[in-house]
């Protein structure tokens, strides 16, 4: 019985002896390190959300941040992987060209996704716009509802839902209409040939009038007799609205329009409208 188990641990020790413990515990101390920064990257993420919660802007964000966390982590992941690898006389390089040749399949499936990613990336750290505001760029112009990792999604002016990939919204030029600290009025009043001297300096007088009398409109407007047209003498109108808002921007441009076809047909000062006219020579034809 004795013997029978001095054999076995022997054999014990053989088998013992045939295991490298030193690559065993390089593996748990790569394992370990890995586990570390996983842990930190996952705590700066969750202070990251916590922060943009608190601060109640950009809160799309929020759906970028987990992305960027595992991309991170599979980066650091094939590094240590590499790194491990290569030290232990493993050739990294036929790894990275299996990795290049799947990569390229999956790039080619997946470009339009990765370009899309990116997009928001790009959207959401130039502050080109958040949810809520009205933008125009391309053929597109609305109402921002949302912005995901794929697509932002417009409310357009006659109510449709224009779903729009982030890769063709991070390559256009953008306007954000939202975005101005106050909107224009810029208008050009015709009024007829025949009007008076009296009633042209009057006209002049009625609209700067109305813009002084107007709180929602800033003061440094310009006022002016502008060109003589085809068809009418051209008054020029340059103010502001005090609104970043573009419905109540469009309310105070109707109130000063609605106001000034009130004061002009009160005293008689005719709007133009596109006209000609044609004069005929006579002549007389002797039978």
């Amino acid at each position: 019985m004795l013997d029978k188990f001095i054999r076995y641990f022997d054999k014990m020790i053989e088998v013992l002896k045939d295991i490298n413990f030193g690559f065993i515990l390089e593996i748990i101390f790569n394992l370990a390190i890995l586990a570390i920064i996983f842990k930190f990257l996952d705590i700066f993420e969750e202070k990251m959300k916590s922060k943009i919660s608190q601060s109640k802007q950009q809160t799309q964000m929020l759906q970028i941040i987990p992305a960027i966390n595992r991309i991170l982590k599979f980066t650091i992941f094939f590094i240590i992987l590499a790194s491990f690898l290569q030290t232990h006389g493993y050739s990294v390089s036929s790894l990275i060209a299996g990795f290049g040749i799947t990569g390229l399949a999956v790039g080619f499936a997946a470009n339009s996704a990765i370009a899309n990613i990116f997009g928001s990336i790009s959207i959401i750290s130039d502050k080109s716009f958040q949810i809520g505001d009205y933008i125009k760029f391309g053929t597109y112009e609305g109402t921002v509802e949302d912005i995901n990792m794929r697509s932002t999604k417009i409310r357009t002016l006659d109510n449709a839902l224009t779903i729009i990939p982030n890769s063709v919204v991070a390559n256009d030029a953008i306007i954000n209409i939202s975005a101005g600290h106050r909107k224009r009025i810029f208008e050009t009043i015709g009024i007829t040939y025949d009007t008076s001297n009296e009633k042209i300096e009057r006209a002049v007088k009625i609209i700067e009038e109305i813009l002084e009398s107007h709180d929602e409109i800033s003061k440094d407007y310009i006022v002016n007799l502008h060109e003589l047209g085809d068809s009418s003498i051209n008054i020029r109108v340059n103010a502001y609205v005090k609104t970043k808002v573009f419905n109540k921007y469009l309310k105070v441009k109707e109130a000063f329009l609605m106001e000034l076809i009130k004061k002009f047909r009160e005293e008689n000062i005719e709007f133009a409208f596109p006209s000609q006219t044609v004069y005929l020579a006579g002549s007389n034809n002797e039978n």
